[in-house]
């Protein structure tokens, strides 16, 4: 398995299980300013079977700057004929430190998120 740069993991912890075929879409600023970002799509997948996506951009080069996660939990939830509060979760990062790996993580709920800076 290659595991990119940039990686995510979404656990549905109302369920207590990954989150499964959520559209999540990862976006980097042409900017590097939040108020007016200027989102290029880099890359977008849905998450597997353990709720992850582990590779995104393969082997590209990790480049520093302002980046987003969009995921999709309203479609996720919908499928479950759950009504959520959060139909889009979006998460802004920054990389600063281009040789380390970023693992973007998402506890969910139907009325609750978190996140962390995983390894």
């Amino acid at each position: 398995m290659n595991k990119s740069v940039i990686t995510t993991h979404i656990l549905d912890s109302q369920r207590g299980r990954p989150a499964v075929g959520v559209d999540v879409r990862l976006f980097k600023s042409a900017t590097g300013d939040a108020k007016s970002p200027d989102w290029q799509l880099m890359a977008q997948a849905k998450t597997n079977d353990d709720g992850r996506i582990t590779d995104w951009l393969g082997d590209r080069k990790r480049e520093a700057g302002l980046y987003k996660v969009e995921f999709e939990t309203g479609a996720y939830y919908a499928a479950q004929q759950i009504k959520t509060l959060y139909p889009q979760v979006e998460l802004l990062f920054e990389i600063d430190a281009p040789d380390e790996h970023y693992h973007i993580p998402l506890l969910l709920a139907a009325n609750s998120f978190s996140t962390y800076r995983g390894s």
